[in-house]
C-alpha cells in the first residue's frame, strides 16, 4: 500500500539529504575515508535529482517521479552495501544501513503520481511549444516560428 504523497515525499527529499550530509559530523565519524563521502554523495545527489523531478518540491520539473522512485530504491541498496563493499565495516555501518532502509521505504511506499494536475503540465523544455502531429515534428508550419527549421 503506497501511502505517502508526493508533496510529503518532496519535503522528505531535501530532509533526508541534508541530514545524509551532515550524520558524519553529528555521531562524529567525520573524515576524509569513504565512510563519510558515500552519505555526502548521498545526500547531494537526493537534492540534485529532487530539483530535477516532476513533483511538488521540484524546480526544474523533467524527471519523472517513477524514475524519482527508482533511484531512491537503486540508493538505498547501494548504501545498505556500501560498509562491506568499500571495507569500511569494521569502523560505522549502521547510519548507512539505516540510511539505505530510509531509502528503500519511501521508494517502495510513495505513490508514483501527484494529485495535483499541474504536474502534468510540458517539462521545461516543452513549454511554448505544442506537440505536432505531422510526420516530421521537429519542423513547424510555414509562417510559423520553431525551436529547429521552418518550412
Amino acid at each position: 500500500m503506497k501511502f505517502i504523497s508526493t508533496k510529503v515525499h518532496g519535503v522528505l527529499d531535501y530532509l533526508v539529504g541534508s541530514l545524509l550530509i551532515s550524520i558524519p559530523w553529528l555521531l562524529g565519524f567525520a573524515g576524509y575515508g569513504q565512510e563519510t563521502w558515500v552519505l555526502v554523495i548521498a545526500g547531494i545527489s537526493i537534492m540534485i535529482y529532487s530539483l530535477f523531478t516532476r513533483y511538488e518540491a521540484g524546480l526544474i520539473k523533467i524527471l519523472p517521479v517513477t524514475a524519482h522512485l527508482t533511484f531512491d530504491f537503486v540508493l538505498g541498496i547501494c548504501l545498505i552495501v556500501s560498509p562491506w563493499i568499500l571495507g569500511f565495516d569494521a569502523l560505522v555501518y549502521i547510519p548507512h544501513v539505516a540510511a539505505g532502509i530510509i531509502a528503500l521505504m519511501l521508494a517502495i511506499f510513495t505513490r508514483s503520481s501527484s494529485d495535483e494536475s499541474r504536474l502534468h503540465e510540458p517539462g521545461l523544455f516543452e513549454r511554448g511549444y505544442e506537440a505536432r502531429t505531422s510526420e516530421e515534428p521537429w519542423v513547424a508550419e510555414k509562417g510559423q516560428r520553431g525551436p529547429w527549421v521552418t518550412r
